[in-house]
């Protein structure tokens, strides 16, 4: 393929990613499988890996950057982000509208009714169609630059149609309930504190400093207003639907009310209909529909007087507490319930509510045959608020926590500064399903079909014993069970058979050793390059190795220590499975070999082109600076990480002698 053939298969293949992105991450109905999108991604690599000088902004490829920020710069909004003024009464919710209609000399105005999505509030500005700047809220005047994490967010558009104009849209980063659930169950997974809510998740997740971190949260995104100085007022929801055409996520459930009553309909509609939704949503934001109408209103000091925000109060009810027992969750954490005399909440019999843990027990000092307060919030579980002591009320005996996992009976521990129990015994069949589905997951094993419906019906059957046993499974055994046909079943073995050759760090990856993460069983699969040297390695071998602590290099070695889980790898090797690292020498050994690099300040090429010719070279890329660090590479404008290199005695290195030493390299590998 010649430069000119590529320069035009490149721009088709970003047109095509483009759309598919659009289809599913805005429209919801993908026309292709994510292995084949994977593909197109993969080939449009390819070609900017061989025409460097094709790469453009907005190409799929750089969504994510290749390297930790050291920061994020303070910018100033074009127009402010105010904040609305919020009610949870319908008598404050009229004198709003009297107040609007009082201000516009007794004109009747039109409204526009949308969902209150509970995320966090992000500014995006385009250029010529190029998305070019992202960023927080912050104060109203200045935020947070968080453009390279936004990049990440596949539902923002990198590119619209519209050129020689500047355009900025106003939107609500937010993780879905489902997406939610998913990454607290990893963080548990990695032996990290999960999230306390959606809306905190995604905050944290714009903040991160390292934006391949942020790329692997599900954050997604709903665009709601547009600031377009040449464009005429027009009208609210005309906003919502041009954005709409332009290839934003807009939030279809928005209403056009003629007056204050189909606003209150909309109101009692969703307070009822909002636990359908797949995302958190606080209340209903009321604003004037025509935009000439909005500027005449204009804002107070804090907020403007065309918008308000109508909050639906806190789904709470009292009942009792007839019982607590204790689940073991599919990690391992041992989480007190409360059986509950049921009551109706938000529309739903409530017969259970969580306690969360040990501490949260004593703390709010809660008992059977207790009166307490719950509320149901964003979780599919309700929480209790408090305790309702009546007066000379008799009350039973303060809870205990078991001492041994009720479920498989086995030994449970508290880890120092942890506030979970957890059931030590990685194949407690409570933990089964939950350690089958890390396993086969996409970023493990990656083994398509292998869902949670399947693998739940394989465990209770009693057909998988522990992760080895996916390797045993057979067609005929598959296509008996609910919701499987014969060529679904083939489907899958099929998978499972392509799976034995994926590298080794995915391996290591789906073993799901507590803490240990994907990018730590990277560093392991290069590190040590088959399963049998790392299972080798000592406690204090293993902390040497760079991103590897004192806490991971103990998990890692417990981990090995266990005669049961020392069975299953053996059942994995016997299937075929592959324990050694595969990738050609000059990827693990090379002249760079052990060699670990930090870059700082703005470099000629890409970072990420940079770190993975060290990587091809036998070297690695870290992103902070220690005492193993060999090399600090500087451009432009470093940041603190070379004034610490220098504190540490480390070499540090200009990009032309950098640049210098990888020739040197090169003729060496050669």
């Amino acid at each position: 393929m010649n430069r000119q053939e590529a320069a035009r298969r490149a721009a088709a293949l970003r047109r095509e990613i483009a759309r598919h992105d659009r289809l599913y991450y805005v429209e919801h109905r993908p026309e292709i499988t994510d292995d084949a999108y994977d593909r197109l991604l993969q080939e449009l690599a390819e070609i900017e890996g061989r025409f460097p000088d094709l790469i453009v902004p907005d190409s799929p490829t750089q969504r994510v950057s290749g390297a930790p920020l050291e920061g994020f710069p303070t910018v100033r909004h074009t127009v402010p982000m105010m904040s609305l003024g919020n009610t949870y009464s319908r008598d404050e919710l009229q004198a709003f509208a009297e107040r609007v209609q009082r201000f516009l000399g007794g004109e009747t105005p039109e409204f526009v009714a949308e969902l209150k999505i509970d995320g966090v509030a992000v500014a995006l500005r385009y250029e010529g169609g190029l998305f070019v700047q992202g960023a927080t809220r912050g104060d109203g005047t200045f935020g947070d630059d968080v453009t390279t994490n936004l990049r990440t967010i596949r539902g923002i558009p990198l590119r619209i149609d519209l050129s020689e104009r500047s355009i900025d849209v106003r939107g609500e980063v937010y993780l879905s309930r489902v997406g939610f659930a998913r990454l607290n169950e990893e963080r548990l997974a990695q032996g990290e504190e999960p999230f306390a809510n959606p809306r905190n998740a995604a905050a944290g997740s714009l903040k991160l400093l390292d934006p391949r971190m942020t790329a692997a949260r599900p954050l997604e995104l709903f665009i709601y207003d547009l600031i377009d100085p040449e464009s005429p007022p027009g009208w609210q929801h005309e906003k919502l639907e041009r954005l709409t055409r332009w290839g934003f996520p807009v939030n279809p459930n928005y209403r056009r009310c003629a007056g204050l009553d189909e606003v209150n309909q909309f109101c009692d509609a969703w307070a009822e209909e909002r636990e359908q939704l797949d995302y958190d949503i606080d209340g209903v934001v009321v604003k004037v529909n025509n935009v000439g109408q909005q500027m005449r209103l204009g804002a107070t000091a804090k907020s403007p007087r065309w918008a308000i925000a109508y909050k639906y109060a806190a789904r709470q009810a009292t009942t009792v507490v007839e019982a607590i027992d204790v689940q073991v969750g599919r990690t391992g954490t041992l989480t007190p319930v409360a059986h509950l005399q049921p009551v109706k909440l938000a529309g739903s019999t409530i017969g259970r509510a969580t306690l969360h843990n040990e501490d949260e027990i004593r703390r709010k000092d809660i008992r059977v045959g207790d009166t307490v307060l719950i509320e149901k919030g964003g979780d599919i579980i309700p929480k209790v608020v408090k305790v309702i002591l009546h007066a000379g009320a008799r009350r039973s005996t303060p809870f205990q926590m078991p001492r041994t996992c009720p479920d498989c009976g086995g030994a449970i521990e508290r880890p120092e500064n942890e506030v979970a129990w957890r059931c030590v015994n990685p194949f407690c069949p409570a933990q089964l399903q939950r350690t089958v589905s890390h396993f086969v997951s996409r970023t493990a094993m990656d083994i398509e079909g292998m869902g949670k419906a399947l693998i739940e019906q394989l465990v209770i059957r009693g057909v998988l014993q522990d992760y080895a046993d996916i390797y045993t499974l057979e067609a005929d055994t598959l296509a008996a069970l609910e919701r499987m046909g014969k060529k679904s079943a083939e489907n899958v073995i099929r998978a499972i058979a392509q799976s034995k050759r994926r590298p080794l760090a995915r391996l290591v990856y789906a073993l799901g050793i507590r803490y240990v993460g994907s990018k730590t069983a990277e560093v392991l699969a290069q590190h040590y390059g088959s399963l049998q040297e790392l299972a080798r390695a000592s406690a204090a071998e293993l902390e040497s190795i760079e991103e590897v602590g004192p806490r991971i290099a103990a998990s890692i070695e417990a981990f090995f220590a266990s005669e049961r889980n020392r069975r299953v790898l053996d059942k994995l090797a016997e299937a075929g499975v592959q324990m050694e690292e595969t990738r050609p020498k000059a990827e693990r050994g090379g002249p760079l070999a052990g060699k670990r690099f930090v870059f700082t300040g703005a470099l000629s090429r890409p970072r990420h082109e940079v770190e993975e010719e060290i990587k091809a070279l036998g070297g690695t890329a870290s992103g902070s600076v220690s005492r193993k660090t060999d090399y600090v590479v500087f451009g432009e404008a470093p940041g603190s990480k070379l004034q610490k290199a220098r504190q540490l005695g480390v070499t540090c290195l200009e990009e032309k002698a950098f640049l210098d030493l990888l020739r040197r390299c090169r003729r060496k590998g050669r």
